[in-house]
């Protein structure tokens, strides 16, 4: 794994292609892969037809009860160690692939978004080999007893539909368990994101991932390949991770199948400041977990609440990190922000600073599209900015913007900054800056979420569980969490 500028991008000008029982297939449909950066294209995508869904499956189907359950775990998880090895192998590549679908800095997808990608596969492969299983000796009326033990088994064929935001890292945090524990796949990557899901189906046959076992389909939602595969009766589990309207849409279609669903969803999530915090990190951790990736992470905080005594110093600390961010090229080492994934979402985060400015918000900074002078004013930028004075029933504290934007609120109290808080449809996250430890605990453990930090943000044990609340999701990824959604326990009992 070497750090470096890539020196160019794989299929620039030419064809991503689905991947259906260990072949690469087109279609007669297509459609383009826009660079956000600069509007351009970057290559086409045969968008996969029912009759390749259909094939898809059947691969997964056949593989599950032949090939891949043939293996004994040790096996399985020698090729997803194979898997890891070839994405570090081709470690610029998915590094250039990545910066050219989504246009997120050279130093995010070197250090994060590649990496943990690669790690998923090994974290995985090793967990599932410490899975438990539960054994107990049961009296019976004869006395000799019986043994009553489980047996985990694949849950099925899973679909795996992944956003476009951490498109690799989040798409294997899915499949790597799914695969490890010994289920079959068809993937989904998101149509803004093709890319990287295109490289890994490659990894897949180079190392040997036995035909069916891993199966590729591009294309859209509603009446595409997203539905097609939710609603197709061979699924036998659905793994999400998108916006929550989408989650309740797949949640419908997968109703008649009674299907297994894990679902990570939206977040409005909430900063607390107190007034004790460590002031310097509370700033320099608030602007990364609102400006992060330009706002376009699950995890990232539109929503900060801040002790009135500082709250003055707090805003004024803020807008001048948020002016300080160098928004550029990719490729640029220095650069802190690239630009949204598409002209239609640049169209919905600009429609939410318009709401806020008619309801009132006074602008601290941003509110607008930068201008550069060069080809990037035909890219998707929106300037990171910052509101204050809107009422916690404005649009933009409601609904989740997923944008370079944040608003930033004065609480008097302890307890009115945790109504606050929870004054959401959402709870995915929420951070909580202090130096009293036990009102760190306190608050925390008050946080109507699934993931809460105090005096950090996004720091992240694989193990652990990850997921939300309410409009947040449903279920828990993470460890042994994602290793029990995968299987199914089966209960044997021997009469002794």
């Amino acid at each position: 794994m070497q750090l470096g500028k890539p020196t160019h991008v794989p299929h620039a000008g030419g064809i991503l292609k689905n991947y259906i029982n260990g072949a690469f297939t087109c279609g007669e449909r297509y459609f383009d892969n826009i660079n956000p950066v600069n509007g351009q294209v970057i290559n086409r995508v045969c968008e996969a037809s029912q009759a390749q869904v259909d094939a898809a499956v059947q691969a997964a189907k056949t593989a599950l009860t032949g090939c891949w359950q043939q293996l004994s775990v040790e096996e399985r998880c020698a090729i997803l160690h194979r898997v890891a090895d070839g994405i570090e192998a081709r470690f610029e590549e998915f590094v250039a692939a990545e910066m050219a679908d989504t246009g997120k800095s050279l130093t995010q997808a070197q250090t994060i978004d590649i990496p943990r990608a690669a790690a998923n596969f090994r974290a995985f492969a090793d967990a599932v080999k410490s899975q438990s299983a539960e054994c107990f000796h049961t009296d019976t009326p004869d006395g000799r007893g019986a043994l009553n033990y489980s047996v985990n088994k694949p849950i099925g064929v899973v679909a795996v539909i992944a956003p476009w935001n951490l498109p690799l890292l989040l798409l294997t945090w899915k499949l790597a368990p799914a695969l490890a524990t010994g289920n079959t796949v068809v993937i989904k990557p998101s149509e803004e994101t093709p890319a990287t899901a295109t490289l890994l189906a490659e990894v897949m046959d180079a190392v040997g991932v036995p035909a069916g076992v891993f199966n590729l389909v591009h294309g859209f939602g509603d009446n595409s390949t997203g539905a097609m595969l939710t609603q197709h009766s061979q699924i036998d589990a659905v793994t999400f991770t998108g916006e929550s309207r989408t989650g309740s849409a797949i949640m419908r279609a997968a109703s008649a199948g009674v299907k297994s669903l894990s679902f990570e969803l939206g977040g409005k999530n909430a900063a607390l400041i107190f007034a004790d915090c460590d002031f310097e990190a509370a700033v320099a951790g608030t602007r990364r977990s609102v400006f992060t990736n330009g706002g376009q992470v699950c995890l990232c905080t539109e929503r900060v609440y801040v002790e009135r005594s500082i709250f003055d110093r707090f805003v004024a600390a803020m807008k001048e990190q948020a002016e300080a961010i160098k928004i550029g090229w990719p490729t640029e080492l220095d650069t802190d922000m690239g630009p949204l994934i598409s002209h239609k979402h640049r169209d919905k985060v600009l429609s939410y600073i318009a709401a806020a400015k008619a309801d009132g918000a006074k602008v601290i900074c941003g509110g607008g599209v930068p201008s550069f002078g060069d080809e990037r004013d035909l890219g998707a930028f929106v300037e990171p900015s910052i509101f204050t004075g809107l009422s916690e029933s404005s649009q933009l504290q409601r609904q989740e913007v997923f944008g370079p934007i944040c608003h930033i609120t004065p609480f008097d109290s302890e307890e009115e900054a945790v109504a606050l808080a929870n004054d959401s449809d959402y709870g995915l996250a929420a951070t909580v800056w202090t130096q009293d430890l036990s009102r760190g605990h306190r608050v925390a453990q008050q946080m109507d979420v699934g993931v809460a930090w105090v005096n950090s943000w996004y720091l992240r044990d694989l193990r652990t569980p990850f997921g939300g609340i309410k409009l947040s999701g449903v279920g828990r990824e993470g460890g042994m969490h994602s290793l029990s959604f995968y299987s199914e326990p089966m209960n044997i009992c021997i009469k002794l």
